[in-house]
């Protein structure tokens, strides 16, 4: 029930003493004392729809308003429209709905700082601040922190023009990888097994292909190992192990053909057992957050550490700042723990002691993509056959999709995540890619390989 008077008293001096930390913590403890709360999750993605299913099946989820969302999420929320480059609209929204907490899904508006924002408007926000979120909007800026922290990671060199690019690259020779700086959508990342791929990767980049993204480069060496990813929620000072995936980043069969947003990923990643979860936390994460905090700009929100595992340990990658998609995805089949107060737990500085509880299943998500992604697709195809997709163990989240009536119609590159459980890799994939088979959509692709490494160590 919610104590909607109490609530009001609470808000409106919130609002009017926002500036005050007292009163930001007396009404955050407020929101303890058995109230539900207005959540507002910005997002479109399959990761948000995959955080709308989760944050939904809370008991302290009142109303939950989706901003804009997409074909799957509108049974679980309001469906809004939001500029959320627009900053006061946004806060003048979170005022006129009474939101307790914000939950920022994807990268664009964390980098352009609507955090930041927020919290100055006394909202509380689960992200990173602008500053924070260097980490994954210059791949340059993350460099430098790895090396003053001495955090392991790649050789690499940074270049803000082509000459100097093209001439490091032929000192280095190949294999080499190739990044554009800033955010690419996942798809500014050339890994060149040649000198002319590696320099075709180059020209992209300063000629324009990611734009602004690719102004400056970095190039770095080129690891080898296994490569996965390791969640942490984080609350500035605190890194709370949230996870590990693998994703499949090409966008063909045998890791084949460019990369992409991912197609398809499975949670708990086998190379990351006990043991190496422990190094990656105090060798690679720990020293992040220090060095964040030394810096003036403590990273809070989720914290997603791109690695390699390699003969001599882990290796960063790359971080990501938010929830990766679809990782997302196959983390929140499995998490059994409420979500919410975790996320009010980073957002309110307060994540020392607390746990999150998984599931020993497997969860495995394959990615429908519209004919011709990464490149030029074709918008507006129909998709039936989901109605019939059901069971406790598999989930149809949504991507680029919209409904037109009751129809469910394909609008971008990324389009459906099909994801299953079981009790191990096999049975996960299995279940998985049966419910694929029963969607009708001849304009669609997939990848017919998701999770093969995971069900041959099962073998």
């Amino acid at each position: 029930m919610r104590w909607v008077g109490l609530q009001h008293k609470w808000k409106t001096c919130f609002t009017v003493c926002s500036g005050n930390v007292g009163v930001l913590k007396l009404f955050q403890r407020a929101t303890q004392w058995n109230l539900v709360l207005n959540i507002l999750l910005i997002g479109s993605g399959g990761r948000e729809h995959a955080l709308a299913w989760k944050i939904k099946q809370s008991p302290l989820c009142d109303t939950l308003f989706i901003a804009p969302g997409n074909g799957g999420t509108r049974e679980l929320g309001t469906q809004v429209t939001l500029d959320t480059s627009d900053h006061d609209s946004v806060v003048a929204f979170c005022r006129i709905q009474n939101i307790e907490l914000v939950v920022v899904g994807p990268e664009g508006p964390l980098v352009d700082g609507l955090t930041d924002s927020l919290r100055q408007a006394g909202i509380l926000v689960f992200g990173p601040s602008k500053a924070a979120a260097q980490l994954e909007g210059s791949k340059n800026f993350t460099k430098a922190l790895c090396d003053r922290m001495k955090i392991p990671t790649a050789a690499y060199g940074h270049f803000t023009n082509a000459n100097d690019a093209r001439a490091y690259v032929r000192q280095k020779g190949a294999p080499i990888v190739i990044k554009a700086d800033g955010l690419a959508a996942g798809k500014g990342v050339t890994v060149a097994a040649d000198l002319d791929t590696a320099l075709s990767a180059i020209d992209d980049c300063f000629e324009g292909t990611f734009g602004d993204a690719g102004a400056e480069v970095v190039i770095e060496e080129c690891l080898v190992g296994e490569e996965a990813s390791m969640f942490f929620l984080c609350d500035g000072t605190t890194a709370l192990p949230f996870g590990t995936a693998q994703d499949h980043k090409r966008v063909g069969d045998g890791d084949t053909g460019p990369n992409t947003g991912g197609m398809g990923a499975y949670s708990p990643a086998p190379v990351l057992d006990e043991q190496m979860q422990t190094r990656v936390l105090s060798e690679i994460v720990e020293p992040t957050l220090s060095g964040m905090a030394q810096a003036g700009a403590p990273f809070s929100g989720v914290l997603y550490a791109g690695l390699m595992i390699t003969k001599d340990g882990p290796k960063l990658i790359e971080y990501n700042v938010r929830f990766g998609d679809p990782e997302c995805q196959v983390l929140m089949m499995r998490l059994q723990s409420d979500l919410v107060p975790l996320l009010m737990a980073c957002a309110e500085g307060d994540l020392a002691g607390k746990s999150a509880e998984w599931s020993d299943s497997f969860a495995l998500t394959i990615v429908m993509a519209a004919k011709g992604y990464p490149g030029a697709y074709e918008k507006g195809s129909r998709i039936s056959g989901l109605e019939a997709l059901s069971g406790d163990m598999i989930e149809v989240f949504h991507a680029g999709t919209e409904l037109r009536g009751e129809q469910v119609h394909a609008v971008g590159g990324r389009v459906l995540c099909i994801t299953a459980g079981g009790k191990d890799a096999g049975s996960a994939q299995r279940l998985a890619y049966g419910a694929v088979q029963q969607v009708n959509w001849p304009e669609g692709f997939w990848r017919t390989d998701i999770g093969a490494r995971a069900v041959a160590r099962e073998q």
